[in-house]
């Protein structure tokens, strides 16, 4: 294969759930310069290289999950490698009081919020046929119903008369129904028309909405969990376009693009950013099973 151009090239990353150990700025190093951005999963995988990407273009940070004690240590990473201020709280999604009470005390330390990455999520690879109710109720209520609790309450709290601008992280799992991804993909299709919705409502207020969907994104839990290192040995990867899988630092470059001015005018759409993985990778019912069995 021919050396990648460095327009496809992928930036620096780490697998681990830790900060770049060197950058370099693509974007103008000041672009979020006095915004303050409240990212909910932001303790691990996407969420935390998004939070370090944002501190690393002058943004402060409110980092929320419900482990809070995985937020702090997060908190403290992210602080020692941009010299930025990140605040870690506790918040469970699915419980609005948890997320007015996060939001409060955000305001409190911060004065504003500007944007709000929808990060927090939870996936599994399971046929249909064998997922439980309540498994299926449980991504809808984390993904789905936590996407729009969050974004209310924001949106009540400091949007309404402020105007900010919302990215919900979903996927392209519905584009094809996904083999073994009912519930997942559930959650994110409506998500994204949830984007779509809000962005019509809230636009006079002064409201972006987007949403960004990845494909396979290595150093994550989900890359770990629904068969990323088996796709790669079976060398699955050479069937999406660019011919490998994505990394966290291209992930939140891009939420960078739909956070920052210079997507002013981008509003209810959805940016996949997946190396036209879901063009034409592989959907096969059988082959998933086994990379299920092999990840479970």
């Amino acid at each position: 294969m021919a050396e990648a151009a460095a327009g496809s090239r992928p930036p620096p990353d780490v697998d681990s759930d830790e900060c770049l150990r060197e950058y370099g700025h693509l974007f103008s190093p000041d672009i979020l310069a006095g915004q303050v951005a409240f990212i909910t999963g932001g303790g691990s995988g996407i969420g935390f290289r998004i939070a370090e990407i944002f501190m690393r273009h002058g943004c402060r940070t409110v980092i929320a999950s419900r482990n809070l004690q995985r937020v702090v240590e997060a908190s403290k990473k992210l602080v020692a490698a941009t010299g930025q201020q990140c605040l870690p709280l506790s918040i469970d999604v699915r419980q609005p009081q948890t997320i007015a009470a996060a939001v409060d005390e955000a305001l409190g330390e911060f004065k504003r919020i500007d944007i709000l990455v929808n990060g927090a999520a939870g996936n599994f690879l399971c046929p249909a046929s064998a997922l439980s109710f309540n498994a299926f109720k449980t991504v809808i209520d984390i993904d789905t119903i936590g996407t729009f609790n969050t974004s209310k309450v924001l949106f009540e709290k400091y949007f309404h008369d402020h105007g900010g601008v919302i990215v919900n992280i979903t996927a392209t799992l519905s584009y094809r129904g996904q083999a073994l991804q009912v519930h997942a993909g559930t959650a994110k299709a409506a998500i994204d028309a949830m984007t779509r919705h809000l962005a019509v409502e809230w636009g006079p207020n002064n409201v972006r909405v987007n949403s960004l969907a990845p494909g396979p994104i290595t150093g994550t839990e989900g890359y770990r969990r629904l068969g990323g290192k088996f796709a790669e040995e079976a060398s699955q990867f050479d069937m999406i376009p660019l011919q490998r899988a994505g990394n966290k630092t291209e992930i939140a470059h891009s939420t960078l693009y739909l956070a920052s001015p210079l997507s002013s005018y981008v509003t209810g759409t959805t940016l996949v950013v997946d190396g036209g993985s879901w063009l034409t990778s592989a959907n096969s019912f059988p082959a998933l099973l086994g990379i299920a069995s092999s990840s479970a």
